[in-house]
């Protein structure tokens, strides 16, 4: 351990607080309760073990540096059989790129190629197309029923429809897959619950199944899709077949996961936020030019991912509290973006921030591989709704999953204002 002081720590500061956060009425507003987080230090004791990170500048530094792992398959399996790193969902997460560590990692990112800026542009133009639909469905039901659930008509259907699309998954097997995306991102929860984990079991050993089939189909029927090309490239990394499908199945699983829960709400939350606020609306509908800024923002404002793990890979200091090797560090991204030493005025929505870089995707070697297929969904929905629809207000607060690391909106409902 580095030569540092470190206070002796009251690990039941954080309890209440974690615990309204868990709640669906702390998900509700859950910023007050970080600024009381934030308050108490910059590297916070866990009442579980390990530390949470509330700095912004802390939580940057860890994400950038070669020093801090990803929680593994092996770290995880030096946890014990008893612990929530285990359940089988949990394990089965621990073989997707999100999991993995140099030169695993490494070797998996270069396969998986995705979303760059050809693929980018040659999606942009469905994108719109599944994106003009969508609201014209809303329209339909605004006028119809006086208001309508957003998240369940639009901020739901984009992602499966935009990834679906891509993945050539068959129409009448995307909604389901939403469904279990839903109960899976269980697993990677800060707290999950043992009936959660439970959840998160069946709905992963259902996905196995269903990916392994469409693995093995498009190695017998190959297309022009992205798990036809995985397969060949596997096929030239692992001479063992059966290996190289279950590389190829991890691959689509992560992208399908990553895919949906976080852009969804993205789109969501960028609505209810325009929504809420006419000025908002306003200004979005007259500078069509702001549109990136109006994400950027929104990830920074309210980010889909609040908790993102590390793991430390020696003993070392952070923030000046010593960590040893193994002890994980939670870095509390919805408290960072609100850091006052990082933003000015930081609870203010503001698309006009000089210095809006933040750490909604992640960073370092980590880097969100779909974060430009999210932004691409969420400008062009933004262009799109403030064009074809007059201004939508907020009938009443959105239900919010009582969940603390991935935020999502249960319903949005509007109406024309």
């Amino acid at each position: 351990m580095p030569n540092v002081m470190t206070p002796p720590f009251d690990r039941r500061i954080g309890v209440p607080l974690l615990s309204r956060l868990r709640t669906e009425r702390g998900q509700q507003d859950p910023f007050p309760l970080y600024a009381r987080l934030r308050s108490q230090g910059a590297v916070v004791p866990a009442p579980w073990g390990g530390f949470l990170v509330t700095r912004f500048d802390l939580c940057d530094e860890v994400l950038r540096s070669g020093a801090w792992l990803e929680p593994d398959r092996h770290w995880r399996e030096r946890q014990g059989l008893s612990t929530r790193w285990l359940a089988p969902s949990a394990r089965e997460m621990s073989g997707t790129l999100p999991a993995l560590n140099p030169p695993e990692h490494t070797t998996v990112r270069r396969t998986a190629g995705a979303f760059d800026r050809g693929t980018i542009q040659g999606m942009s133009g469905s994108v719109t197309r599944v994106t003009d639909g969508l609201l014209d469905t809303l329209a339909d039901r605004l006028r119809g029923d006086g208001e309508a659930d957003f998240a369940a008509l639009v901020g739901e259907e984009l992602p499966i429809a935009t990834i679906g699309d891509w993945l050539a998954l068959p129409s009448a097997d995307r909604p389901r897959l939403r469904e279990l995306t839903h109960e899976q991102v269980f697993a990677q929860e800060l707290l999950p619950s043992a009936g959660q984990l439970a959840r998160s079991d069946a709905a992963t050993a259902e996905l196995r199944t269903y990916f392994m089939e469409l693995v093995r189909d498009r190695r017998t029927h190959p297309r022009e899709d992205p798990v036809s090309r995985w397969i060949t490239t596997w096929d030239g990394l692992e001479p063992d077949q059966d290996k190289a499908d279950e590389a190829v199945y991890l691959l689509t699983l992560f992208v399908l996961l990553a895919s949906l829960e976080t852009t969804s709400t993205l789109l969501s939350t960028m609505t209810f936020l325009l929504a809420e606020r006419p000025e908002r609306w306003d200004l979005a509908a007259a500078r069509p030019d702001l549109a990136s800024a109006f994400v950027e923002e929104t990830l920074r404002f309210d980010p889909p991912t609040h908790v993102i793990s590390r793991v430390a890979a020696e003993d070392c200091t952070l923030g000046g509290v010593g960590v040893r090797k193994d002890e994980t560090v939670h870095l509390m991204v919805g408290a960072a973006h609100r850091d006052p030493a990082r933003y000015r005025d930081a609870d203010r929505f503001d698309p006009f921030r000089t210095r809006p870089a933040h750490l909604a995707f992640s960073g370092g070697i980590h880097y969100c591989l779909g974060a430009p297929l999210a932004r691409l969904e969420a400008t062009t929905l933004l262009r799109r709704l403030v064009v074809r629809l007059p201004r939508l207000t907020v009938v009443r607060r959105p239900a919010m999953a009582p969940r603390v690391a991935f935020r999502r909106l249960l319903n949005l409902n509007v109406a024309f204002a």
